[in-house]
């Protein structure tokens, strides 16, 4: 007889900022930047539609993007979104005897290894330390560690160090960078903290999106790097053709240096729309900002945090509720970073339910 398959218990892991969303809300729950799509990347889609006659071909998006993080192609494989590349992971792998996941963070590593049988282990970061990582809190037997840098919900940047001694051998360990390059660090001009171009750590597998910065969520777009031994054995499990022609030439054009030298100043000018939205919120004694926040969103909270969220529902504003995370719960809520005049739309609206009482 089959035996059952394992169920997770406690929050919806499947609830996502997208489902917080509804015509005629200004939306600050998912953290896909909304600016108009720069004309050198719109370009290769749309020529792309010209030959979807043809099965898609990865191999140029995949050198481009070997080329951009300085490894050989193949130890890159490219996924249908970074959601696509949990799922190869949790199938791939499993023969995993005690899979980690670290939270709070992006709730699809676990929903995935759920759904592919394993029964999945939680390390909970405490918000009095501003939600750093502990390694002593990672068992010294996992063999399969998730955790995101820049993490999602909480913003925390993780230093590359310490992420780097979860590494070894016999272990896998996934590092989510969906929102490595959102981050940015005066005076480097590259991606502070990210383990992108490392291939001296044992097992280490990053998971990169391009969907958040360039705004491509519904073409789905990420990719996986890591030892070209794991790569071919997440590639097995990969259906045919995930990866569609439009979506390789976004690939292959976000990887190209222009691109990247655009993305470096979009990451400036975010941080200076992060801070001030945390400055403004600092002006409402009743929110707190958890940690110090280093990404498209800041993760605040606040005492009777749900019923304020339905109250800014109905003030036309729509942001991510906080208990869906395993490790938060209802006082916590996720605000997207949005420019300056947005931000004093929300914050005067918070301001103005708090004030209400």
């Amino acid at each position: 007889m089959q035996a059952p398959v394992p169920t997770p218990v406690g929050p919806d892991l499947g609830h996502h900022g997208d489902a917080e969303v509804a015509p005629g809300l200004l939306d600050l729950a998912v953290n896909v930047r909304r600016d108009p799509m720069p004309t050198w990347l719109r370009e290769p889609i749309v020529a792309a539609l010209d030959t979807l006659t043809a099965y898609p071909d990865p191999a140029p998006a995949r050198a481009a993007i070997a080329a951009r993080h300085r490894r050989p192609a193949d130890e890159v494989l490219l996924t249908a979104g970074a959601a696509e590349g949990f799922v190869l992971l949790a199938q791939a792998l499993r023969d995993a005897r005690r899979p980690v996941v670290v939270h709070p963070q992006f709730t699809e590593p676990e929903a995935a290894l759920w759904a592919a049988g394993h029964r999945v282990e939680r390390v909970l970061l405490p918000p009095e330390t501003g939600f750093r990582l502990d390694p002593a809190l990672v068992p010294a037997d996992a063999d399969l560690v998730f955790v995101g840098n820049p993490t999602n919900p909480t913003s925390v940047l993780h230093p590359a160090a310490v992420l780097a001694g979860l590494a070894r051998p016999g272990r896998v360990l996934v590092v989510d960078e969906a929102f490595a390059d959102s981050t940015v660090a005066a005076p480097a001009s590259g991606e502070p903290e990210t383990l992108a171009t490392r291939r001296d750590l044992p097992g280490l597998v990053v998971v990169r999106s391009l969907t958040k910065t360039w705004g491509l969520a519904g073409l789905r777009i990420g990719y996986l790097l890591g030892p070209a031994e794991l790569i071919e054995r997440l590639a097995a499990v990969q259906p045919l053709w995930a990866v569609s022609t439009p979506a390789l030439a976004a690939a292959q054009a976000c990887a190209s240096p222009a691109a990247v030298a655009a993305e470096r100043g979009i990451a400036a000018r975010l941080a200076a729309e992060r801070a001030y939205l945390v400055r403004s919120l600092a002006e409402l004694p009743p929110v707190h900002v958890a940690g110090a926040p280093a990404s498209a969103f800041v993760l605040i909270h606040l005492a009777g945090a749900a019923r304020v969220r339905l109250a800014l529902r109905e003030r036309g504003l729509a942001v991510r509720r906080g208990d869906t995370f395993p490790g938060l719960g209802p006082d916590w809520l996720r605000v997207a970073v949005r420019d300056t005049a947005t931000t004093d739309v929300f914050v005067n609206a918070l301001a103005t339910i708090l004030e209400a009482g």
